[in-house]
């Protein structure tokens, strides 16, 4: 009997702040993983700004796929598809990562495979966990995203809860600039709230009646925010320790809720974490304790696949590319795109 052909896919990943390439081989092995990051700049504004992020995936984008073809040991030749966020995302991010792709499937004739920046996410766990498959439930918490998703199977995703505001990413972000540890915040508070009691002040857990999967981390913020303002004005020591792991805990325990709740409503009995949020120390030890003591094997990425990178999109663009989907020059960014719609192909 022949052997199968290994399939090599470059991918491509430029959504948000990172400008990143990778080589993967059959779907679970990293070959390289090239990330070139623009914390540092972004953190003398607070925030991500999205003109700049454009701007230096533009100088960065040939540098890292030359780097990551590099790194892989491997030629453009042999690759059997290019594989790119095409969305959700900053929109003008979103067009470099799409126009390189593009440009290098037209010059060469390697098929193009537009991929869900959360579908990535949720596909950063193959390359560490060879024995996980779907069906199970993915929690994907970063600064855009907090979804509760049921894997049918590979390319095949039912949203049971998603935030209806702030992500939970955006809510560390918002109030750790609040108490004044700047950004990115998640890091941040992750590290402070190891010298506070999370006990300390009881900030709310915020819950929707009309969908129990649900998230809403607004509420919380504003909490979070009321009681730095109310302390302020009463001259009131705070302590941003004992702030930072209050409003963690309060974070943690909705989401491992959720979370548990979907697992026994739904029957499955393996759950998975992803996303940059799914680095957090406290959220990784809850979920752990939970999915012990009910019974659930549970998966985690290492940290440099939570954050955005470009082997997660290679091993998504790998099991879009064997369901034979593939993507025109026509491709466009989506900064909108929802889970499981096909706007690509």
């Amino acid at each position: 009997m022949e052997e199968e052909k290994d399939i090599y896919i470059l991918a491509i990943e430029s959504s948000c702040d990172e400008t990143a390439a990778a080589v993967v081989r059959n779907g679970r092995e990293v070959l390289s993983n090239v990330i070139s990051t623009q914390i540092a700049l972004h953190t003398l504004y607070g925030g991500v700004v999205p003109e700049i992020a454009s701007r230096k995936h533009i100088e960065k984008i040939n540098q890292v796929i030359e780097a990551a073809l590099k790194e892989a040991g491997t030629e453009l030749r042999q690759m059997d598809a290019i594989a790119v966020t095409y969305g959700p995302g900053l929109v003008g991010a979103l067009l470099v990562g799409v126009s390189a792709a593009k440009a290098i499937s037209f010059a060469t004739g390697i098929p193009l495979v537009g991929v869900h920046h959360i579908e990535g996410h949720i596909s950063a766990n193959y390359i560490e966990h060879k024995e996980l498959e779907p069906p199970y439930v993915c929690l994907v918490v970063s600064g855009g995203h907090s979804h509760l998703v049921v894997v049918k199977d590979y390319g095949e995703y039912e949203i049971i809860g998603q935030t209806r505001d702030d992500a939970a990413g955006e809510a560390f972000d918002k109030v750790a600039r609040a108490i004044g540890l700047g950004y990115p915040g998640g890091p941040k508070i992750d590290k402070v709230s190891r010298e506070g009691n999370p006990d300390a002040i009881a900030f709310p857990r915020p819950k929707l009646a009309d969908n129990v999967y649900d998230f809403s981390f607004s509420g919380l913020k504003s909490a979070v925010l009321n009681y730095l303002n109310g302390c302020r004005m009463k001259g009131e020591e705070i302590c941003q320790a004992d702030v930072a792991a209050s409003f963690q805990k309060a974070v943690v325990e909705v989401l491992v809720e959720h979370s548990m709740y979907a697992l026994r409503e739904y029957g499955y009995d393996r759950f998975a974490i992803a996303g940059g949020v799914a680095s957090n120390s406290a959220l990784r030890e809850a979920m752990a304790g939970a999915c012990r003591e009910n019974n659930i094997r549970f998966y985690y990425p290492s940290p440099v696949y939570c954050t955005d990178n470009a082997a997660m999109i290679g091993v998504a663009g790998y099991y879009e590319y064997r369901r034979g989907r593939r993507s025109g020059l026509d491709l466009n960014a989506v900064p909108n795109l929802r889970l499981g719609s096909k706007e690509a192909f």
